[in-house]
């Protein structure tokens, strides 16, 4: 929105003032040359016989020729000498506006207002400078003035929904939007704000249907683009996302949002060259993006250039402050690559920034794990319970740190209270079974066993230590049962082709017995080191 300048008369005695040149100037003005009716009007104020119309007339050609600076001195000089002018207030405030001076422009509408108070105009440009000066409750007011004055004055009632939206009113803003948009459907504005609102709620439906509108309308429409990215992207249509992007930055190259979004896009559908390509060009744009950097980084990462992963990681933590994300990304880098000290060390830093950051801390824990710091392991998982005391892998990893530190009962007691929480937890089940096998409980290794199965629990790994169980408990039908099981799935298990052997050599069957040794055999050599006595040292 923006306001013209008006011209009312001025009273008789003003147009008598330095008739010459006025006259001079309104011929030449007529005949298209303003620049030598301009001149006319300055040698009248060059004499001291200026009058106010002299310095009107100024004015609005300055205004025409847009030398708003010009223009707006001229206008000044005019109130000096007619203060209770309303118009000449008003323009003296347009001129303000189009050189940006809100704040004049707002006091300038508010004279001419207050002078004429029935000059919609006025009210009109004093919202809108109350709009700039960002003080929508102001604009409100005098958006609701005007309108009291033109009931359906389609700048005002624009006006007063941009004052409602900006305050927060968005489904009273909608509703004025949608009225202008019944009587003038071409109002490419009250389209880009219903937009806005609708991506503000999240309303993506409400996005689509106005952005395609726009569309049609305007086919390089950035807010239309904008929208319809948005709303493919919240539909998780990646290849929509990166077509509407496309079309974005091909109409504004310099859209950084536009080409970030090209990247994710591409990204998330696991077209990665393409990403790397998208979040170079909004490097490009914005070099010290952090996020743009991180995500550059962690698709150099997927497409195997760790070297460049790293570089852009690097980057990203010089950019981005505080920033966490590229931190994160170079532990889990590292962690990935194998340098688990190093892991370790990133790890520490994402937690030195964000104590509370309990996947670092778990993932700490892991690694601690893994190279048999049982210890440190303990510190790390019993600080991720402190934050989230119902976290089952937590309470696990902890149990299996005790159970390797040789603290059995703190073990159980962590594997219990999952079994608690979800009597169904695998990996409570596994831990207590192996805590009974290092007993040497065989009873209750194979209830754990048991309920594993039940589970459908059924690894060789299970089935094999479920025969075991069931041998050593001298139910050998099962354990014979067991260990077929567990060679089904791995038939080169030799240590279920042994124990099945035995078993079935004690019940009389020394033929079978023999073509299971003779596999375990061939799937592990070694076995037959001792086969014709004990080992010769």
């Amino acid at each position: 929105m923006s306001t013209a300048i008006g011209i009312t008369p001025l009273d008789a005695k003003e147009r008598a003032g330095a008739p010459n040149h006025l006259a001079r100037a309104v011929a030449l003005h007529l005949a298209g040359k303003r620049e030598e009716a301009l001149k006319h009007l300055q040698a009248a104020a060059a004499s001291g016989k200026a009058s106010a119309e002299i310095y009107r007339a100024m004015g609005h050609i300055h205004f025409e020729l847009e030398d708003f600076q010009q223009a707006e001195k001229s206008y000044r000089a005019l109130v000096r000498m007619k203060p209770q002018y309303a118009m000449g207030w008003f323009n003296l405030a347009v001129c303000l506006e189009r050189l940006g001076n809100w704040e004049q422009a707002a006091e300038s509408f508010e004279k001419s207002a207050s002078l004429e108070p029935n000059h919609v105009d006025s009210h009109l440009g004093l919202g809108i400078a109350h709009l700039r000066l960002e003080d929508p409750k102001s604009a409100l007011f005098s958006f609701e003035h005007a309108l009291e004055l033109s009931r359906e004055h389609e700048d005002a009632l624009f006006g007063k929904a941009v004052s409602l939206q900006t305050l927060g009113h968005s489904d009273e803003a909608s509703e004025i939007y949608q009225g202008i948009l019944e009587k003038n459907p071409d109002s490419e504005e009250s389209l880009s704000n219903l937009i806005l609102i609708g991506m503000a709620k999240e309303d993506f439906d409400m996005v689509r249907e106005y952005s395609e509108r726009l569309l049609d309308m305007r086919p390089d429409s950035t807010v239309a683009l904008e929208g319809l990215a948005a709303w493919s992207a919240a539909a998780r249509e990646h290849a929509l996302t990166a077509k509407f992007c496309t079309l974005l930055v091909s109409a504004v190259p310099g859209h950084f949002e536009g080409w970030f979004n090209l990247g994710l896009a591409h990204q998330k559908a696991g077209r990665r060259e393409q990403a790397a390509e998208a979040y170079e060009e909004a490097l490009k744009l914005r070099p010290q993006s952090a996020e743009a950097l991180t995500n550059l980084g962690i698709v150099r990462e997927q497409l195997g250039d760790t070297t460049a992963a790293r570089r852009a990681y690097d980057q990203a933590m010089k950019a981005g402050g505080d920033s966490l994300a590229p931190v994160w990304n170079m532990a889990l880098l590292l962690e990935h690559s194998g340098q688990m000290e190093e892991a370790e060390r990133w790890y520490k830093q994402v937690l030195e920034r964000a104590p509370k950051e309990d996947e670092a801390r778990f993932r700490l824990g892991y690694l601690r794990l893994q190279r048999e710091d049982y210890r440190g392991a303990v510190e790390a998982f019993e600080g991720c319970l402190k934050y989230r005391p119902q976290w089952p892998e937590a309470q696990a990893n902890l149990a299996l740190a005790y159970s390797n530190l040789g603290d059995r009962d703190h073990a159980e007691q962590l594997y219990e209270k999952i079994l608690d929480s979800d009597p169904k937890s695998v990996d409570a089940l596994r831990g207590l079974a192996a805590l009974a096998i290092h007993a040497s409980d065989f009873e209750m290794a194979l209830e754990y066993h048991a309920r594993l199965i039940d589970l459908g629990e059924k690894s060789p790994e299970v089935l094999y230590n479920a025969g075991l169980m069931y041998e050593k408990a001298g139910q050998l039908d099962k354990a014979v049962r067991t260990y077929r099981e567990a060679l089904a799935q791995r038939s080169d298990m030799p240590e279920a082709l042994l124990n099945l052997g035995r078993i079935l050599e004690s019940t009389g069957k020394a033929e079978e017995a023999r073509a299971c040794w003779s596999k375990a055999l061939e799937a592990e050599p070694a076995l037959a080191q001792g086969y014709f006595g004990p080992a010769i040292d």
